[in-house]
């Protein structure tokens, strides 16, 4: 897909444009014959109507007051909308509700206009929306509540065909029309990917209407409606498609969370054995341990120990059990031993406090020679997408369905390294060799602003990126790459905060640095625990504060 250049005033327009087309030739199939129509219809429309029409697309809301609708290239907007009424695109006779009125009209027009019925015209808008409110107005048209009102409000019919389109063509609707003006400016940047037949999200009608129906249900949780009713809804959708069916047991997940939070601990029994999400189960032992069911946590913490899905069941259950057993009754259990890792205790001045404990000992530790990094996720992610960039973005069926993917959409599904093993495989032989260098920094090149789902462009510069090269062994890479493929949305984060090189030596250490009253987090210490095991030097440093003597 061609970016078009801002200079050109209807550059937003060859965009959308651009979405129809796409739409048309890889989506067709899944269309029903009013898309069909528009897609067909569009182009036939004179350039100031359709460039006003995706003008309001772009906007939020659905109404629209011509005079704020006025844009240099496209000219008098009552003009530019009449196709628009005729094709029944826009119009201006819907039935406004009170609160919609208030959106589009200024207080002083709402106080003048509605004169008789307010005790108070002078108050806030707000004010004067509660007491119009409580007369219980039903939706009318505008010349029904304005008689006479000078200008139309017009109301776009065409937001959820719009949204539709937007869901078909980046798979979400996070995503929204923005995209194509950051790239069109050069903001973002994206990896250009073959596209398969196979390179669709959703497949069938269903996997769309599908999808719609579950971001209206993240739209009622985030908006406060009962758990009752979106569970309802949620437990009433279900599909075969994988890409759904995960964001289905996200969305379960959350349902779950929220009646944690509320004590609704029957409720939150209820939803996460329905939910796939990675920590469902541990959630659930957790609920069962909160509301007093010693027995059934117990009994679950047993079976889920017996085959545990990843490193984050085994160490919540190192915690669970012990308590459990000992509030049915069972003898003590030995604690877990601690990792032992080698110790800095620094005091630093107060007043480098308003640095941060990271930057504080950064600098503190720089002083003792070497060359010390802040980089906690971002370097060893960076090194690993820069030598995979092949394995990350290969063409396989389904992972990429439109130009502005910064990832895979299965990066996160269990059988992500899987469905690339060999490829990933032929990476990390470069840690044989020695050909892992040249790769990483060949990337390093004419990758260079790239979205990636790993590389953080704004924190790896070339001097980074040498000192790592020359002092992090391949081996220890290889086991760190390793650990990322084994879990990529846990095991990205917890890495510690500083890295410091000794480039003569070839050598380097990795610091986690805690603040007075700090403690290490669970993510952090797996990381550590597996540097212990593996070998890579890896130390915590406890930072306290010394205030100046008087």
């Amino acid at each position: 897909m061609i970016a078009h250049s801002v200079d050109d005033p209807f550059y937003y327009l060859h965009n959308f444009e651009q979405v129809l087309q796409w739409i048309a030739l890889r989506y067709a199939d899944l269309l029903d014959d009013s898309e069909r129509a528009f897609i067909a219809q569009f182009p036939e429309q004179p350039r100031a109507a359709r460039a006003l029409l995706v003008r309001m697309v772009m906007r939020k809301g659905e109404l629209f007051r011509p005079s704020k609708l006025v844009y240099e290239e496209i000219g008098p907007p009552l003009s530019a909308l009449q196709p628009l009424l005729a094709r029944g695109w826009v119009t201006d006779a819907s039935h406004l509700s009170l609160e919609q009125l208030f959106q589009v009209l200024r207080k002083e027009e709402i106080a003048s206009g509605f004169a008789p019925q307010l005790t108070r015209p002078r108050a806030a808008k707000a004010e004067l929306f509660a007491q119009l409110q409580a007369l219980e107005l039903p939706p009318r048209p505008l010349q029904d509540w304005l008689p006479g009102f000078a200008e139309p409000i017009i109301t776009l019919q065409l937001q959820a065909l719009c949204d539709r389109f937007r869901l078909l063509f980046f798979g979400n609707l996070y995503q929204d029309w923005s995209e194509f003006v950051l790239a069109d400016l050069g903001l973002l940047r994206y990896e250009q990917v073959a596209f398969s037949d196979e390179s669709r999200a959703l497949r069938q009608r269903s996997d769309v209407d599908l999808a719609l129906a579950l971001h209206q249900c993240n739209e009622l949780l985030e908006q406060g409606a009962p758990l009752s009713q979106v569970l309802e809804q949620v437990e009433s959708l279900d599909s075969d498609n994988p890409w759904l069916r995960r964001r289905r047991s996200r969305l379960l997940y959350q349902l779950g969370q929220h009646s944690e939070r509320l004590g609704d601990w029957d409720l939150a029994l209820r939803i996460y054995p329905r939910s796939q999400h990675p920590q469902a189960r541990i959630r659930r032992i957790r609920v069962l341990e909160r509301s007093e069911q010693w027995d059934q946590a117990h009994a679950l913490a047993t079976e889920v120990a017996a085959q545990p899905a990843s490193p984050i069941e085994v160490q919540a259950l190192t915690r669970i059990l012990p308590r459990l057993q000992r509030k049915l009754g069972g003898p003590p259990q030995r604690r877990r031993v601690k990792t032992q890792t080698d110790l800095i205790e620094l005091q630093l001045p107060l007043e480098q406090a308003a640095l941060g404990v990271e930057q504080a000992a950064q600098l503190h530790l720089a002083e003792q020679g070497g060359q010390v990094h802040y980089v906690e996720n971002t370097l060893f992610n960076s090194l690993f997408g820069l030598l995979c960039w092949e394995a990350i973005f290969a063409p396989l069926p389904g992972a990429f369905f439109h130009p502005f993917q910064s990832a895979p959409q299965d990066l996160h599904d269990p059988e992500f390294q899987a469905r690339r093993s060999a490829l990933f495989a032929d990476c990390l032989e470069q840690l044989e060799d020695g050909r892992y260098r040249q790769t990483i920094r060949r990337h390093f090149v004419s990758k260079q602003g790239l979205q990636s789902p790993f590389v953080y462009w704004q924190v790896l510069d070339e001097t980074l990126l040498e000192q790592a090269l020359a002092c992090l062994p391949a081996l220890h890479l290889k086991h760190c790459f390793e650990r990322l493929l084994e879990d990529i949305q846990n095991n990205r984060a917890g890495m510690p905060d500083l890295i410091q090189f000794w480039p003569e030596q070839q050598r380097y250490r990795m610091i986690e640095v805690k603040g007075p009253g700090d403690r290490l987090q669970d993510n952090q210490l797996r990381w550590i625990d597996f540097c212990s095991e593996h070998g890579l030097p890896v130390e915590v440093c406890h930072v306290r504060w010394i205030a100046p003597t008087p």
